[in-house]
């Protein structure tokens, strides 16, 4: 393997990340190749499996957190509708401490799967990258398709095939002229990818190009042999080279009339994506889509809803219309992730929930007790100041000149006394110990 060529996507994040599945994407097809089956769609089935396969971690933490969100919902709904119309600082506050004990109380964070899906999202579109583009990042596609190139560059500098008049070829044409300015032969070679066959079959008659090899091997296809680029995208009778919308419009105009076989074949791609897609959502933990009470999450209920129906229908659009090989990759990818589904939910479904809230409710008490904080005396006034909070009876009149009545001084002593209670324990060097040596500074200079 001699290493990356042509003109590999260049982003600064995605770049180096494609960088990199380029490189295993050219390890699995070298191997391919060693065993004699140097195929493409073979090798972006496995590729696809080895990423879901590293990926496996992240999506575990995803669906689990997915899992305690559907138990913790109703405690923090129920938070949510205890402090309903009370703006007031106190009360936000004790809103908010509440709600971070059911978090620390199930283990997870408030962003929940964001920093999973920011990590994943970053890699699959960098997969995506390399599918798009496999002679920039699979050696032996890329050395084929520049026997090619320099032929087309010695006949005429390319000036025939960079001013074509076909749709199609001015389209690869117009979508790699920074490749063609920056490096001819590497942005010709990018072109030549994106051809379907018929434009091949032009380019070829214009070129001569259907006696060259490579390796001693045809390059491109004729009657009686098959070429090694038909070779590497063949995949069961299909060329993935080709988009299904190009296969169909072949099969309907064909001179012997409809060609019904390759109709059906075609539109199998499209819809096995947006099958396996489906299959996918529907194993996917489901988010509630009644009314909780809250209308913000009420309305990101109803847009996961909506994603999830037309997430199949748009699959099957672009595989409709983009080469074969993004199909296989996405139905593959499809298929793996309901796997993983199946697998990960039986996992999750044998875990004890209540064994793992008292694992995290431990854990809360060790940092709290670290941190110079007695846990119980702490639960106990959080248990005050929600009673409190929950009351908030109205006053009479006499009682609120009673509040009146209370002088300053005796204000700072309950002050005083509830924070005593609070810190009395505390560790030395611990947050708290300061709060209390802070405390009885001011005592003495107050006197």
């Amino acid at each position: 393997m001699s290493g990356i060529i042509l003109t590999p996507y260049d982003g600064a994040i995605l770049g180096p990340i494609a960088k990199v599945l380029g490189y295993l994407m050219e390890g699995i097809f070298f191997v391919l190749d060693k065993i004699g089956i140097p195929n493409v769609g073979l090798s972006i089935i496995l590729f696809t499996i080895v990423i879901y396969l590293l990926l496996m971690p992240l999506t575990i933490k995803q669906q689990k957190f997915s899992k305690l969100s559907a138990k913790m919902n109703p405690e923090l709904q129920a938070i949510q509708a205890k402090y309903k119309n009370r703006k007031d600082n106190d009360s936000m506050m004790a809103m908010n401490a509440e709600t971070q004990a059911v978090y620390a109380k199930y283990g997870v964070s408030p962003s929940g799967s964001c920093v999973q899906l920011l990590i994943q999202m970053p890699i699959l579109f960098a997969l995506y990258r390399v599918i798009y583009a496999m002679p920039a990042y699979v050696t032996k596609i890329g050395d084929t398709f520049r026997v090619l190139a320099d032929q087309i560059i010695a006949t005429d500098k390319g000036s025939f095939l960079l001013n074509s008049e076909t749709s199609t070829i001015s389209s690869a044409v117009k979508m790699y002229s920074k490749s063609l300015d920056t490096n001819l032969s590497n942005g010709i070679i990018d072109v030549l990818n994106k051809l379907s066959s018929s434009d091949m079959s032009e380019i070829s008659a214009h070129y001569n190009l259907a006696d060259l090899t490579y390796n001693g091997q045809l390059i491109l296809s004729n009657d009686s042999t098959r070429g090694l680029i038909d070779t590497y995208n063949n995949f069961l009778g299909i060329n993935i080279g080709n988009s299904p919308s190009y296969m169909v419009s072949q099969a309907w105009n064909h001179p012997d009339g409809i060609q019904w076989l390759g109709l059906i074949v075609a539109v199998i791609i499209p819809v096995l994506s947006a099958l396996t897609q489906w299959i996918n959502t529907k194993l996917m933990p489901q988010a509630s889509t009644g009314t909780s009470g809250n209308a913000q999450q009420d309305s990101m209920a109803q847009s996961m809803k909506m994603m999830n129906t037309m997430m199949p229908l748009m699959s099957a659009f672009f595989c409709f219309t983009l080469p074969a090989g993004m199909g296989l990759y996405w139905i593959a990818g499809s298929v793996v992730r309901s796997i993983q589904q199946v697998v990960i939910n039986k996992h999750i479904d044998k875990m004890d929930i209540d064994e793992i809230i008292k694992k995290n409710e431990s854990k809360r008490e060790e940092k709290l007790k670290k941190a110079g904080i007695d846990p119980k005396t702490l639960n106990k006034n959080a248990t005050i100041n929600t009673r409190n909070v929950n009351a908030a009876p109205k006053k009479s009149m006499t009682q609120k000149a009673a509040v009146k009545s209370v002088s300053d001084k005796e204000k700072n002593e309950a002050a005083k006394d509830s924070i005593g209670s609070y810190v009395k324990n505390a560790k030395p060097g611990s947050l708290a110990a300061k709060a209390n040596m802070v405390r009885d500074y001011n005592e003495k200079n107050n006197k």
